[in-house]
Order: structure tokens, then C-alpha cells, then sequence
């Protein structure tokens, strides 16, 4: 009988415990709780699994400012060029503009989508889940909202934008007076301010976050 209560004891224990596989080795273990600051690595190739991050005011932060930057970077010119005495600055929608009416309509689209369109999206979903967190409340349609960001991710390109400004520059500077603008600097924060973002909000997190709140009653 002792043996019985005991291996029903142990079957309970487990079925409440949560697994983990490893991404690097698909090694499986229990899930333990952290504390804020904490990280689990994996016992078998020390890759992290997850970390426990203590508030949402940093990767907050750091999204508010990135939506500044999106912004100042396309309102502003990007880079000016000068040629025997003709001066001429565009904007990242002017740019889309010219390539769409040289029809070269693909690459417009591509452009306006990987570095506009999608930032864009990732920002303002990541900003409306941490917002809801930040004042208590139940973010609505959770899901949906994660399958998009984990869809839309791949397509952000900002920083591959910048490395083809750079070429660009570099290429340009035989022929004329290339001159960075307040755009292009805007550009390069933006690519490490997404960065950072993304480093900080923490998937596995946001859901324990919003287990933890009180569900909202219908009024």
C-alpha cells in the first residue's frame, strides 16, 4: 500500500512538472522556476534555454526609442549627393517611389516590406504586449499576435539595408559629395535598438507574465 501511494505520489509529481527540450541538442529536463536575472542552461551543452527577466520597463524602453528611430528614419533624408554643383537628398519613401516608377516594382515592395511594413508590425505588437503588461492587463488576442511576430521576424532587414547604404556610399564617393543624413544615423541606431529589443523580450516570459494576471471578467 505504501508503494502504491508512493508511485501515485510520483506519477502526480510529473504530471504537473513542465519539460524543456534543448534548441542545440534536444536534450529534455524539467522546468524550475527563477528567480529575476536568472537563466537555465542546458545540463549537457550549456546552451541557454531561457532567462527570467525581472520587469518590462527595460525592453519597453528600449521599443518606445525604437519607434522614435523608425520614424526619424523614414521622415528624414537618407544620404545627400552632390554632382558637379546639383545637389539632390531622398527618403527611404522617395527611394521606393523611384523604383517603383523605373519598374523595378518588386524590389520596391521588397524594400517598403523588410524595412518599414515589418519593423513596423514587430514593434507595434511587441509595444501593445508589453504595454498590457506593464498596466496589469490581459494582452487580447495573445496568440495570434505571437504566431504573426514569429512569422513576420525573419523578414526585418534593416541592418541589411544599412550594409547596402555603406556599399552604396563607399561607390558613390569616386563620383561625387556624398553626404550622410539624419535618416542614415537613424537607420543604425534603429538596427541596434531592434537588437536589444529582441534580446529582451523574453517569449517564455511575456506567457508566464500573463498566466500570472487575474482574468478580466466581462462586463
Amino acid at each position: 500500500m505504501p508503494i502504491q501511494e508512493t508511485n501515485k505520489a510520483a506519477q502526480l509529481q510529473m504530471r504537473n512538472c513542465q519539460f524543456i527540450a534543448c534548441h542545440e541538442c534536444d536534450l529534455l529536463m524539467r522546468e524550475i522556476s527563477l528567480t529575476p536575472g536568472e537563466a537555465m542552461i542546458c545540463r549537457r551543452c550549456g546552451a541557454e534555454l531561457y532567462r527570467s527577466t525581472s520587469t518590462v520597463d527595460k525592453p519597453l524602453a528600449f521599443l518606445l526609442t525604437a519607434v522614435v528611430m523608425l520614424i526619424v528614419a523614414n521622415v528624414y533624408p537618407i544620404v545627400g549627393f552632390t554632382l558637379q554643383g546639383t545637389s539632390n537628398a531622398t527618403t527611404l519613401f522617395g527611394a521606393v517611389h523611384a523604383l517603383w516608377n523605373q519598374g523595378m516594382i518588386p524590389i520596391a515592395v521588397v524594400v517598403f516590406l523588410t524595412i518599414f511594413l515589418v519593423p513596423a508590425v514587430e514593434l507595434t505588437i511587441m509595444g501593445y504586449l508589453l504595454l498590457s503588461l506593464k498596466f496589469g492587463h490581459r494582452p487580447a488576442g495573445m496568440a495570434p499576435l505571437m504566431r504573426t511576430l514569429k512569422y513576420v521576424n525573419p523578414w526585418g532587414m534593416v541592418e541589411v539595408f544599412i550594409l547596402g547604404l555603406i556599399v552604396a556610399y563607399v561607390k558613390l564617393a569616386h563620383d561625387g559629395a556624398v553626404i550622410p543624413d539624419l535618416a542614415l544615423w537613424a537607420f543604425g541606431i534603429l538596427t541596434l535598438l531592434l537588437a536589444a529589443t529582441a534580446s529582451l523580450f523574453n517569449v517564455r516570459d511575456v506567457w508566464n507574465r500573463v498566466y500570472a494576471l487575474p482574468e478580466e471578467e466581462d462586463k
